[in-house]
């Protein structure tokens, strides 16, 4: 059994008791809740290794759920489950500090694997990664062509493909192309990742 306590917010009473099952399956101490104002009733929370929330949800989002945290001073790691349309929403959560995003749907391994990093980056704010990880990441940036970087910064900034389509004048058909190439040169196994070390290099 884990010692962290991972705590699950989802309004979707079905999902969050799915999502809570696999986790205990995993030997994790899990604690459910309906709402992210829930959540924010239980703090502080005590033995928390990570928060797991979904983005849409009434009342307050996943993003503005991760944006209370920062203001209450909370350093827990935050995964955001996303929707395929939550996407620049889940980036400029990103931004605000959450660790990893997921797209649905989600396989098991894709969501322990999350769990997995962030834990071990726990607590919040997650370090830079080293000076050779980051080179790595500049020596894979430098391979993309011109075009691919202006996807990626369209990607980063959190638009999607039709709006980047719009801006650099091609169909949305050929972002998800370049999408897909520059993802490969970036060696990035997920949106997230892609987000993640772009991010972590033009930070540091």
């Amino acid at each position: 059994m884990s010692e962290a306590v991972v705590h699950v917010v989802d309004d979707d009473e079905s999902a969050r008791e799915a999502l809570a099952f696999l986790l205990e399956a995993a030997d994790f101490e899990v604690r459910s809740h309906p709402s992210a104002l829930a959540l924010l009733d239980a703090l502080p929370l005590e033995g928390a290794g990570c928060v797991i929330t979904d983005m849409r949800m009434p009342d307050m989002t996943g993003l503005d759920l991760m944006l209370e945290l920062n203001a209450r001073g909370s350093r827990v790691p935050v995964i955001m489950i996303t929707g395929h349309g939550d996407i620049p929403l889940a980036v400029e959560a990103m931004r605000a500090g959450v660790v990893d995003f997921i797209e649905k749907p989600f396989g098991e391994s894709r969501i322990l694997d999350a769990l997995a990093r962030a834990l071990a980056a726990s607590p919040r704010p997650v370090s830079a990664p080293a000076a050779d990880d980051q080179a790595v990441v500049r020596q894979r940036l430098d391979t993309l062509s011109e075009r691919e970087r202006q996807v990626l910064d369209g990607v980063v900034d959190g638009h999607p493909n039709k709006v980047i389509a719009r801006d650099l004048g091609i169909s949305p058909r050929t972002v998800e192309i370049y999408r897909a190439k520059l993802m490969s040169k970036m060696h990035a196994d997920n949106l997230a990742a892609l987000v993640r070390m772009t991010l972590s290099v033009r930070r540091g």
